[in-house]
């Protein structure tokens, strides 16, 4: 009989991506498993490209804790709160290690598993778990996570074994990009401290197009899309119209070279085995930096208060054009 897991990782979408590889352990262990998903709403898309996962169960807490007092938001939880209980489960493994995440986890009917006082986010919430695991806090989160669902199969984590992230590539996309082989930049980010300086993101794109790259800016707001031109104007990049995740996913699935910041769309590209240079501005990279099923594809700069270095980014730029052309001769 094949064994039942509620996988709970609902934010954000770097996290989720972060998840896949622990699913990918799971499956390889039991390859019947049926693996639901409970993941906030705006995120749903990415375990929905996972084919090893069987449904995914979307809540919308960001959204409800704005509007307690409406009736809607009330009827929403409740709908939510009976699709996690419609199922028995031998596992409900919470990844995020919160108060509202372990909520959820206690809504669930199986064993509980999570992270341990004093490796969890929110030390209340590891009360909730029947089973506790002990995870450095300091450790990078794929790594974090992997170890987290070895202990929830009662086995030990096998370090030699590489992340692997198993997502598909969507057959079917709203918007393509007009020419190819192309790049794709991510400069937009939620916060502006996240963000890196114009004219340096000039300078990479125009190092791409020098290496015969056509580029695809991508974007999610109306202030985005007012970056992603000003980006775009001068370098002779593609600036699609408002993507959902999915379409993103293919235009970036297909693409030859990635180069963004610190979002969820980078780990993304990372997750589908690009060569991926990362940019880190208000974060350091060392626990959450980009994970590839190649460490040697992917380039985390930067740090906390440490904006990189255009020059070593132009660097990493031109490693990660060399790997790039290597795949595409089939090397």
């Amino acid at each position: 009989m094949s064994v039942r897991v509620l996988v709970v990782k609902t934010t954000s979408m770097g996290d989720v991506v972060h998840t896949l590889p622990a699913v990918e352990d799971l499956l390889r262990v039991h390859p019947d498993a049926r693996i639901d998903w409970l993941v906030e709403t705006p995120f749903a898309a990415i375990p929905l490209l996972h084919p090893g996962v069987n449904r995914v169960i979307c809540q919308a807490w960001r959204q409800w804790r704005k509007a307690l007092g409406q009736r809607a938001t009330w009827q929403a939880l409740k709908e939510a709160r009976r699709q996690v209980r419609a199922t028995p489960y031998d596992l409900v493994i919470d990844f995020q290690g919160l108060v509202k995440s372990a909520c959820w986890a206690l809504q669930a009917r199986g064993h509980r598993v999570g992270f341990g006082i004093g490796s969890s986010r929110e030390a209340l919430a590891s009360v909730c778990y029947h089973q506790q695991v002990t995870v450095p806090r300091a450790m990078q989160a794929v790594e974090r996570y992997r170890r987290l669902m070895a202990a929830a199969l009662g086995r030990s984590f096998d370090a030699s074994l590489p992340a692997r992230f198993g997502l598909a590539v969507p057959s079917e996309c709203a918007w393509q990009p007009p020419a190819r082989p192309y790049a794709v930049l991510m400069p937009c980010a939620s916060r502006v401290e996240k963000l890196w300086p114009l004219p340096h993101w000039l300078a990479v794109a125009r190092q791409l197009r020098e290496a015969g790259l056509s580029l695809v800016v991508l974007w999610g707001n109306p202030a985005e899309e007012q970056l992603a031109r000003q980006l775009a104007s001068p370098s002779g990049a593609e600036v699609p119209p408002l993507l959902d995740v999915r379409a993103c996913a293919s235009i970036i699935a297909e693409a030859c070279l990635a180069v963004g910041l610190d979002t969820g769309f980078t780990h993304l590209a990372a997750a589908y085995g690009l060569p991926t240079v990362g940019l880190y501005c208000d974060h350091d990279p060392h626990l959450a930096g980009l994970t590839g099923s190649d460490p040697a594809r992917v380039y985390s700069l930067g740090g906390k208060g440490r904006p990189p270095d255009v020059n070593d980014v132009q660097v990493a730029v031109a490693l990660a054009l060399a790997q790039s052309s290597s795949t595409q001769r089939g090397g």
